[in-house]
């Protein structure tokens, strides 16, 4: 094997960890999500868990964060809690940190 192949197969390796990483920051994020939105639905118990999954299981539908904003949105705006598209997603991206710090201090442990 050359040089080229091992660091070929080195940022290979590379890539896909970073990808599972990725996706792994995103779910943390969405269950996140899903526990912020649940307490504005004023959700308890079992049915907190089983909305977050909701969420996470919603980033599924299509590429991108646009199919989880509109659960979310969309529920809130169901009960007629005031919180905008616009709100949803700041909060999404403030989370997407949370989740991303939570998941590298996991790696780092």
């Amino acid at each position: 094997m050359t040089t080229f192949d091992e660091r070929e197969k080195g940022f290979e390796a590379k890539y896909k960890l970073n990808k599972e990483l990725d996706f792994k920051i995103g779910a943390r994020r969405n269950k996140l999500l899903g526990l912020w939105a649940a307490e504005l639905l004023g959700l308890e118990g079992d049915a907190v868990d089983a909305y977050a999954r909701e969420v996470i299981e919603s980033d599924f539908e299509e590429p991108g964060d646009d199919d989880v904003l509109r659960k979310v949105h969309g529920d809130l705006d169901a009960k007629e809690i005031g919180q905008s598209a616009e709100q949803v997603r700041k909060q999404m991206d403030e989370l997407l940190e949370v989740a991303r710090d939570q998941i590298t201090n996991e790696i780092k442990s």
